[in-house]
């Protein structure tokens, strides 16, 4: 890493939710290896600690979601930090547990978990925050959402809409503070090996098809964008790709896409092609 990108985050006063586990831990150690002071939230307190002792880092455990438990978040992180300069909105939910994985059959109250922790979390967050970052001279947002909230993911309806809700706030707060001193980012992967992508299912080939990364090579991908605060973070490079394709010809991407849909259906299980192939 370049000598400007680690000074920008020695000293840095930092918060990750979902610190415990996959790309919340990677990112949580990166920054501990940069300099940067960091707390640690998750909802599992064995897991927020464990993380915490590695790094050198505060646990402060807890539902990061809900609008009391940003709050308790912030103000401990502020009394370990004194500022925070950096909060990372990193805590995801690809479903809730006992829920049918068939859309038709999910309830509104899975949907409305599922928005909770993906969108409600950052909203919540940045409105605790952004008043403070203006008068004390800026801050850092970043969002890790998905290349779902880019480019839609089959046979997961309340985790894609929620995470391009997630890419729309965020480039809400980036347009509407970014030239008053707040950096606001989104990190969109594709595949990771994470919990996540294990219990996808049938869609586990499909999303491995372009090579799942590490987490710890989603957080080398986000450290790399600090040498121009670009706005998409997208560890996959060819993230952006099937992005300027859909935008381009949506009708087109939308055909392939239910290619794939239908291999789905047909098999059972992912079919071998990648989305931008499907969409050619």
């Amino acid at each position: 890493m370049a000598d400007a990108q680690a000074s920008s985050l020695r000293g840095v006063g930092a918060v990750v939710t979902g610190g415990g586990h996959g790309i919340g831990a990677a990112l949580a150690r990166r920054l501990a290896h940069e300099g940067a002071r960091v707390v640690i939230n998750d909802l599992d307190p064995e897991a927020a600690w464990r993380v915490a002792h590695e790094v050198g880092g505060t646990a402060v455990p807890g539902n990061c979601a809900s609008e009391s438990g940003v709050r308790s978040l912030l103000t401990q992180a502020t009394q370990a930090l004194g500022r925070v300069d950096l909060f990372m909105a990193n805590a995801g939910l690809d479903h809730v547990s006992g829920e049918p994985v068939d859309w038709l059959e999910t309830s509104d109250a899975a949907w409305a978990t599922i928005h909770e922790v993906n969108v409600m979390a950052h909203v919540r967050a940045a409105r605790a925050l952004v008043p403070e970052w203006l008068e004390t001279g800026g801050g850092r947002f970043v969002v890790t959402a998905s290349a779902a909230g880019l480019l839609t993911m089959l046979g997961a309806a309340p985790y894609s809409v929620s995470k391009h809700a997630a890419v729309g706030f965020a480039e809400w707060l980036s347009a509407t503070y970014g030239h008053r001193g707040i950096t606001v980012q989104a990190i969109c992967p594709q595949g990771v090996q994470t919990r996540m992508l294990q219990e996808a299912g049938p869609l586990k080939d499909l999303l491995s098809a372009d090579s799942a990364l590490t987490p710890d090579e989603v957080a080398q991908a986000w450290v790399d964008s600090l040498a121009d605060d670009r706005f998409l973070v997208l560890p996959h490079p060819e993230v952006a790709d099937y992005y300027r394709a859909r935008a381009g010809d949506t009708d087109r991407w939308l055909a392939g896409m239910r290619r794939l849909q239908a291999g789905l259906d047909a098999l059972g299980g992912a079919p071998a092609r990648t989305p931008a192939e499907e969409a050619r």
